[in-house]
């Protein structure tokens, strides 16, 4: 799987003579954790994340601590984003493999890559794409274990399997109750399914 079949796209992204306070707000009305930056033609030039926007701005409360944590005093609304920004950005192209894109998050503990062609910003791919990636490919595979299976209990094409987060759906379109039971059982013993549903389904008679 390529990092061009999981991405996101378009790229909500802050320009880095942007603000951190503007920086901050895309960050909590989206829910993300991190932004890449980019300069006037769009070109990636590095990432902003919710630790770079928070780190020594937040004063020690004196009621707490005997010291105080002295913040920046600088204005947050005066100060760029360039300025708290983390650079050069590791990033990948839209050809790159998926599983060195999710190796590369665990070994550097990066929530979000940014996938680029050449130094324009095409889209990003972040830790819950792989996630949903990984899950949508273990059900192609659960999917395609099951229906194995059923062919041994009956080589007729009475059976429809799909698999959504683990949990299988068995529609039949034959009559045997016994088979059908059977065939719930069989699929619940399969590692990674966590739920069976199956019924009957009448055939269509066109």
């Amino acid at each position: 799987m390529l990092a061009r079949d999981v991405m996101s796209k378009p790229v909500v992204t802050v320009q880095a003579s942007a603000s951190i306070v503007e920086a901050a707000r895309i960050l909590t009305g989206k829910g993300f954790t991190a932004l890449p930056v980019v300069d006037d033609d769009r070109r990636l030039v590095g990432i902003v994340t919710e630790a770079d926007l928070i780190r020594d701005r937040v004063p020690g409360d004196p009621r707490i601590h005997s010291w105080q944590v002295r913040a920046r005093r600088s204005e947050p609304d005066r100060v760029p984003v360039s300025e708290v920004m983390s650079t050069p950005v590791e990033s990948l192209t839209a050809g790159a493999d998926v599983a060195d894109a999710a190796q590369m998050m665990v070994d550097e503990r990066i929530r979000c890559l940014p996938i680029v062609d050449g130094r324009e910003l095409v889209g990003i791919v972040t830790r819950r794409d792989v996630l949903r990636a990984a899950v949508a490919d273990n059900d192609r595979d659960l999917e395609a274990e099951i229906s194995r299976q059923l062919r041994h209990l009956d080589t007729s094409e009475r059976w429809t399997v799909s698999v959504q987060a683990g949990v299988a759906d068995i529609e039949d379109y034959g009559t045997d109750i016994v088979d059908r039971e059977l065939a719930g059982r069989m699929a619940s013993n399969i590692p990674g399914v966590v739920q069976v549903q199956t019924r009957h389904q009448t055939p269509d008679p066109f």
